[in-house]
């Protein structure tokens, strides 16, 4: 039995990581938008206790996953750690007594709960007092919509509004002045202001590098040079070869000698997350997070194809949300650094094989299982393989960030 999941991250007011959306299906095959709700929630639950832990997803914030009435009633979100999950409840549930009895029986419980796609009707006001969070889509409720609700709940405080489907940051700042506590969307996947932002010499140095190692033939004097000229750069570049994980020998004594420790693909890999860090210091720290899942699912993925060198698929997973976090268009983005034109016509053209994995990967983050699986058809992939690339994917992004936070 192989899970199919993808999660949408839930940011603050801040754009700070506050929570995962959760969305499990149980095969790409048939996970199509009218798939029993029923039978979501009870594969999803199953899954979170025999065949992965729910800290592999969600690391240590909490995660969004949707119940019907009927899972509810058979009390399935008793199986799952209440700091673990927030319960949310399907905008198909119709509110009634046998629901209200059940929100109330896990309110005292201690699980926070959550109004998926909230309808306003005035009979929700006898939830209110149990509800934590109302998600409303941003998109489809008018601004008078949104101030009814806001006066609705103006009695119980404790009540926070989430922007669901949030696409811009017009979007966003709107959302904001409507008083919304959190927020769910790709706003921060795109442009926030059009202006150009120059790179660091740092930066400069780190994409020079970037360039060298993306060559099929690689130049280890020239590459040892550039090293020796930032010694920030040679620093880490130690300390991260004297690593355990590469078991070596003896001591390092050289530059050159900690490039060859590396080998080809982990230097690729060093340099990609450094210039990643470097450039997003001041953005959420979930972009990051989010440009690391998709390098290591593009790596895996080129595993799985076999017809597109593993380094170049794994930059340019991690290059496809610098738009995001230069704050500029992705063209102006790849006109700055020196990379592989197959990177460049991935990610502005949208052409070629390496595009075919980005588009693969924005399915997957999306939930969008059809697409999805058109994508692993016309790729030719192994369908049983890419979901554990994808979890591998996800557990080593969670691993780097908490790296990167000690």
């Amino acid at each position: 039995m192989y899970f199919y999941a993808a999660r949408q991250p839930i940011l603050d007011r801040d754009k700070n990581l506050y929570a995962y959306e959760l969305l499990f299906r149980d095969g790409l095959e048939n996970a199509f938008p009218d798939i029993d709700g029923d039978e979501a929630t009870s594969r999803m639950v199953e899954g979170s206790q025999f065949s992965f832990g729910l800290e592999d997803f969600l690391g240590d914030k909490p995660g969004f996953i949707n119940f019907t009435l009927d899972t509810l009633i058979k009390k399935y979100p008793s199986m799952l750690p209440k700091e673990q999950v927030v319960v949310e409840i399907l905008e198909t549930v119709q509110p009634g007594k046998r629901l209200l009895a059940e929100c109330q029986h896990l309110k005292e419980k201690g699980y926070i709960l959550a109004l998926d796609d909230y309808i306003h009707q005035p009979v929700w006001r006898h939830f209110y007092p149990v509800i934590d969070i109302i998600k409303v889509d941003f998109r489809s409720t008018s601004t008078d919509t949104i101030n009814e609700i806001k006066t609705a709940i103006a009695a119980f405080p404790h009540i926070q509004l989430l922007a669901e489907k949030v696409e811009t940051n017009e979007e966003f700042q709107l959302a904001l002045d409507l008083g919304f506590s959190y927020f769910q969307g790709y706003f921060f996947s795109k442009p926030e202001m059009m202006q150009s932002k120059a790179l660091s010499p740092a930066q400069m140095t780190l994409a020079e590098l970037l360039y060298e190692t993306s060559k099929s033939d690689l130049d280890l004097g020239k590459i040892t040079e550039v090293f020796q000229r930032d010694v920030h750069l040679s620093y880490k570049l130690l300390r991260y070869s004297n690593s355990a994980v590469f078991k070596r020998r003896a001591e390092i004594e050289t530059i050159k000698q900690a490039l060859v420790v590396l080998g080809q693909v982990e230097l690729k890999k060093f340099l990609s997350l450094l210039f990643t860090a470097q450039i997003s210091s001041d953005k959420p720290a979930e972009l990051m997070r989010m440009s690391m899942t998709r390098a290591r699912f593009a790596e895996g993925i080129a595993q799985l194809h076999g017809k597109v060198d593993i380094a170049k698929a794994f930059l340019t997973g991690m290059m496809s949300l610098m738009d995001a976090i230069l704050d500029e268009p992705i063209e102006s983005v790849m006109n700055k650094l020196p990379l592989a034109k197959e990177i460049k016509d991935a990610l502005v053209e949208r052409t070629g094989v390496l595009a075919d994995y980005v588009q693969l990967i924005e399915h997957y983050e999306k939930g969008q299982w059809q697409e999805a699986s058109t994508s692993i058809e016309q790729l030719k992939l192994p369908s049983d393989k890419v979901p554990d690339a994808y979890h591998t994917a996800v557990q080593w992004a969670n691993e780097q960030m908490n790296a990167l936070g000690d």
